[in-house]
């Protein structure tokens, strides 16, 4: 057992500072999420009806040549491409070299 010389004073256990380090970080949580909570009730969007949404994807006036809808298809070949050997183990085949 330690004993304390007679003249040590014993501080309270608010006068530690290692005890503020250590309850101050998640004091500082709680603070900081309550303080979001309160901002994200007070301020909160407002629901819109369908009706005012824009729509996802315009439709086209009229329909695309067959012409037209291959250009389209090379266009995003590429993407389509690199992500199915992203997805593949095997590399895809390049139809463009010429051996």
């Amino acid at each position: 057992m330690t004993t304390l010389p007679p003249t040590a004073k014993i501080r309270p256990w608010y006068r530690e500072p290692y005890v503020w380090l250590v309850i101050g970080g998640p004091l500082a949580v709680v603070i900081a999420s309550v303080v979001t909570v309160v901002i994200a009730v007070r301020h909160a969007d407002p629901v819109l009806p369908r009706e005012a949404a824009p729509a996802r994807v315009a439709l086209p006036q009229a329909p695309l040549t067959e012409a037209e809808r291959l250009q389209a298809e090379k266009a995003v070949l590429p993407a389509g491409v690199a992500r199915n050997h992203v997805v593949s183990p095997a590399l895809p085949k390049d139809d463009t070299r010429k051996d």
